[in-house]
């Protein structure tokens, strides 16, 4: 129902702008929300707890029946009139990857501009996570639904009701959007632009109205410090965000893996720099459009911090094509596909407090190994970090590096060349959305084979839903009756 009211939103968009398409999304929009009120009536749960099996089945069916019906706007405006064009846009969409198959975005219907844009803020939270906050009204509890739809490594809780939990995030997220779209708007964008960009940002999905993305306002460095500005925030814990709009500025820093997040994009964002300023050529110079705006060292500095953010947080808007600078820079920036932003974040990817305790259970190895009675444990914020939980973080990044592997092999078969294969599985599997070979930032998803498009829809979805919540569902042990 949430879902088909989105889809009304985005009807007066093409509607006062004289498109035809426009009767497509409203006629998706009903079919949607009709689809909802049946369920709604007709499917009253036998009981009122939810269990955790149910919790696991609800969140992956949830995202897939969001995804159908989220790519009828699409298909009934006649905008992507392929299925497996349709359903890839949506769920790129959705996971807030950012991978596209359109080629010519700016002559898209602004009614079709705008839903792919609000797949994006949808998903950037998690559907699931704002249905928390409509639950009580069926009398049914939601943590499981909400560990199931974040079972990353961060329990972090903002009130001891798990609704009150959902709402104050969905808060701190709305204000987000339109302090960045007010900002934009200020900046020199349009309005449709201002929304559709904020919306992309704080959900970190990079879906843009433009078809170079950010590139386009390679003329307007103000906007680009803008977007890197909530990029940024969108990355972080959105606790901590929490924290740090009730003035306790202390709790943020004292966060170990905030210090890690910003330290290793300043950090990183200063290696490129220097790469672009002393190692330049012509061809990286024609990829950093309109230098002379703020001078060749103030764009370098822009660009580089632009795209490692970009990246990092998985938002994957493009600025400039990281793949034209030189090897070493692309060497980097693919290592970059593999960090993510913070555990809590809208972010994609592996997260930032995994590398933390999986780098640290390593150095206490080392320490084990020559202190072989010696307890030590892995301590995290200043906490010892349950022997559970590091055993967890080092399977899902087994699982990951493994899914990867086969993934980029699979993609081979499908048709893509090797590092177009390593590119698409890397960019799919963590919602970044720009990678390497023929999916590079300056190009998109649209030659791919039929097949590879539904294999790497799939590599977004377990992406997005961090590989187990989906992965489970595949094991036998589930189905068997406790």
């Amino acid at each position: 129902m949430l879902n088909g009211g989105f889809m009304f939103i985005a009807f007066p968009f093409s509607f006062f702008s004289g498109e035809k398409e426009g009767w497509g999304i409203l006629n998706a929009g009903i079919i949607t929300f009709f689809i909802g009120l049946l369920l709604f009536f007709f499917n009253k749960p036998d009981h009122k707890n939810i269990q955790k099996k149910e919790g696991y089945l609800i969140v992956t069916f949830g995202w897939l029946i969001l995804s159908i019906t989220g790519m009828l706007p699409y298909l009934l405006s006649g905008a992507i009139p392929s299925v497996s064009n349709a359903f890839f846009e949506t769920i790129s969409g959705y996971s807030t990857t950012g991978s596209s198959i359109l080629t010519n975005i700016e002559s898209m219907p602004k009614g079709i501009l705008f839903w792919r844009s609000a797949t994006h803020w949808i998903g950037g939270m998690g559907i699931i996570v704002l249905t928390i906050a409509i639950l009580p009204l069926l009398g049914i509890g939601g943590m499981q639904l909400f560990m199931a739809e974040a079972p990353g490594p961060s329990a972090d809780k903002l009130h001891p009701r798990i609704t009150e939990t959902a709402k104050r995030l969905y808060l701190i997220y709305v204000v987000l959007t339109f302090a960045e779209f007010f900002l934009l708007k200020a900046a020199g964008m349009t309005w449709f632009d201002a929304i559709n960009h904020a919306m992309a940002t704080v959900s970190t999905g990079g879906f843009s109205t433009k078809t170079d993305s950010i590139a386009f306002y390679n003329g307007s460095p103000i906007i680009q410090y803008i977007i890197i500005f909530f990029m940024f925030i969108a990355g972080t814990n959105f606790v901590l965000t929490y924290f740090a709009l009730k003035g306790k500025v202390k709790k943020v820093y004292e966060s170990e893996e905030f210090r890690y997040y910003f330290f290793g994009i300043l950090s990183i964002s200063i290696l490129i720099s220097v790469i672009i300023i002393f190692f330049k050529d012509e061809t990286m110079v024609t990829t950093l459009a309109h230098p002379e705006v703020f001078g060749k060292t103030e764009s370098a500095i822009r660009h580089s911090l632009f795209m490692v953010t970009s990246v990092v947080t998985t938002t994957g808007f493009v600025s400039a094509d990281f793949t034209m600078w030189n090897f070493f820079a692309t060497g980097i920036f693919f290592a970059l596909f593999f960090t993510g932003g913070s555990a809590g974040s809208t972010s994609g990817g592996v997260k930032v407090v995994r590398h933390i305790v999986m780098l640290k259970n390593s150095f206490l190895e080392f320490k084990k190994a020559l202190h072989p009675n010696a307890i030590i444990p892995v301590r995290y914020d200043g906490k010892s970090v349950n022997q559970t939980i590091v055993f967890n973080i080092i399977s899902f990044f087994i699982i990951y590096m493994l899914i990867f592997i086969m993934a980029s092999v699979t993609l081979t078969l499908l048709g893509l060349d090797f590092l177009s294969a390593l590119g698409a599985a890397a960019s799919s599997l963590g919602n970044i959305g720009p990678a390497i070979g023929s999916v590079s930032p300056v190009d998109n998803f649209a030659h791919l084979t039929a097949p590879a498009k539904w294999f790497c829809s799939f590599l977004m979805l377990i992406g997005r839903l961090e590989l187990f919540t989906v992965l489970i569902l595949f094991t036998p042990f589930f189905w068997r009756k406790n």
